[in-house]
């Protein structure tokens, strides 16, 4: 009998390897029906069953798995799963057993890693990607992961060594070519512009000619070609855009969703709001967020939480609606009908887990919140709200010019420039909203403001923070933490101007969208 266990066993963990979930499930599920006190065989049914969606009964297999037998590879894929379903505080606590026993193959490190890195915590786990990499050099993932976290950490030498080193390995990899491309400004004497044209031309996959298309623009900008740049880029999106499915009419009607249900939202009961004071730094991407959240966490009374999604799922739990989506016209009206105290709690439990420092306060630099200031200013009545504000035209080929999580559809407006001008249009009218609504409550900074008089803008960020001044804010740029944004690179540098008015070196490319915004009565100067 036991020879046969093990035999089953054997045969799930080949079919695992080789990514057959069927026979994985299958195998390991006979040898659970011989020996229901199997560690093994729970694990394998979980992993199996995670490979196909059904996260809620992996969970339940992997945490029998691991009452059995405790070891690291069975914890950490079981905070992996946890991460999935947003349990982040159960996440944080199974990699703090983990760490006892840390698992001793590459995969279950690499994995450790991964949920470091999605808790915030990329300190922590730098040291299981190298491990991960040690085990198995060949393993462009590993190596990637890795690379990606030396970023974050400012350690941009090494990343760049290890990106090369990936790439030697894999010449096509479209991810390594991206972060490369973005670790720092190239020049006419050092730069990719070659090699990323050849890998380019090559690439057949979507996806990966999005990424090329990206680095390459990105490089022609940094090396003096801005117009070749934006050909190279206009082409890429377009690309992309042709295959998907999105409409504006998608986007809008959210928004229609949010000015709708602010009546009710305005008389909605909150028992037992917290007293906590979170901050939150909002506004549309790629206006200035990372910066302000880099001058606030500079400062000695504040830690940066990073963008958290806790707000955005505190309401969609509130709403009880069963959509795919986080954020849609349903959840929004659904949560609208909650004690918003509620809401509060659940996105300071959330965010709790993100924390490295309760005595601090905490900035949330997720700029997506900005659809979620009503919620925000009723569930915590002392929070403080920032929204970042930008030249309308400068934001529009600023969303253009990033590349942001291309498997999420809530970014699917930024492949088109016209797209991105009516997503704008409609931001405005919300934090028109928001200014008559909740006076006093959102301090709306310039970027160009802040660029201009750093130390005068700092003060009145400060002050409508509840912040004494501090010089430290000042010198944001040698602030050591992590930075896991497409800032990484420009908030490490001292206040620079470079990127004011730079939609007029387009002008004629971008006139479409100057006359869009003058129809809609939106002042560009």
């Amino acid at each position: 009998m036991i020879l046969m266990r093990s035999g089953r066993i054997e045969a799930a963990r080949q079919a695992l390897v080789r990514g057959d979930m069927v026979t994985t499930h299958q195998q390991a599920t006979a040898a659970l029906a011989e020996n229901p006190g199997d560690a093994e065989a729970h694990f394998l049914v979980g992993i199996a069953q995670a490979g196909t969606g059904r996260i809620t009964s992996a969970i339940a297999h992997l945490a029998q798995a691991v009452a059995i037998d405790p070891q690291g590879e069975y914890r950490a894929h079981l905070a992996r799963l946890y991460t999935l379903v947003r349990r982040d505080g159960d996440a944080a606590a199974t990699l703090r057993d983990a760490e006892i026993a840390p698992p001793a193959d590459a995969l279950g490190r690499d994995t450790m890693g991964c949920v470091y890195a999605r808790l915030g915590n990329h300190a922590a786990a730098l040291g299981h990607f190298a491990e991960a990499v040690r085990l198995e050099p060949g393993n462009t993932e590993y190596r990637y992961n890795q690379a990606v976290t030396l970023n974050f950490l400012g350690r941009t030498d090494e990343a760049e060594a290890a990106l090369e080193a990936l790439i030697a390995l894999a010449p096509s990899q479209a991810r390594a070519h991206h972060l490369l491309s973005r670790l720092r400004k190239q020049s006419r004497q050092s730069n990719h512009v070659e090699r990323l044209g050849r890998t380019y031309a090559a690439a057949r996959e979507g996806r990966d000619r999005l990424l090329l298309g990206y680095a390459l623009s990105k490089e022609l900008e940094d090396i003096g070609e801005p117009d070749q740049a934006l050909d190279t880029l206009c082409a890429a999106n377009a690309e992309h855009r042709r295959t998907l499915p999105y409409t504006f009419a998608s986007d809008s009607a959210s928004f229609d969703a949010i000015e709708a249900s602010w009546p009710r939202l305005q008389d909605a009961s909150v028992s037992g709001a917290s007293e906590e004071s979170p901050i939150f730094i909002i506004g549309m991407p790629r206006t200035g967020t990372t910066l302000v959240d880099r001058i606030l966490s500079s400062h000695p009374d504040v830690e940066s939480a990073g963008e958290l999604q806790a707000m955005p799922l505190a309401v969609k739990k509130a709403a009880g609606t069963r959509s795919q989506t986080v954020m849609d016209a349903e959840t929004i009206a659904e949560a609208a009908r909650t004690d918003l105290g509620a809401i509060g709690h659940d996105y300071l439990q959330r965010a709790s887990h993100h924390r490295r420092n309760p005595a601090l306060r905490f900035t949330d630099k997720f700029p997506g919140n900005f659809h979620y200031a009503g919620f925000i200013a009723k569930a915590l009545p002392n929070a403080k709200i920032v929204c970042l504000r930008r030249n309308p035209m400068d934001t529009v080929l600023a969303n253009f010019r990033n590349l942001f999580a291309i498997s999420s559809r809530y970014y699917d407006y930024s492949y088109d420039l016209l797209d991105i001008a009516a997503y704008y249009a409609r931001f405005d009218q919300l934090m028109a909203l928001w200014r008559a609504a909740l006076p006093g409550r959102v301090l709306e900074l310039r970027y160009e403001d802040l660029v201009a008089d750093q130390q005068g803008q700092t003060r009145q960020l400060l002050a409508h923070c509840g912040l004494d001044w501090s010089d430290d804010c000042l010198s944001f740029h040698t602030n050591a933490a992590p930075v896991s944004t497409p800032s990484a690179a420009q908030v490490r540098r001292p206040i620079y101007a470079d990127s004011v008015a730079r939609w007029k070196r387009h002008a004629e490319v971008l006139e479409p969208v100057r006359r869009f915004f003058e129809r809609a009565g939106i002042a560009i100067d």
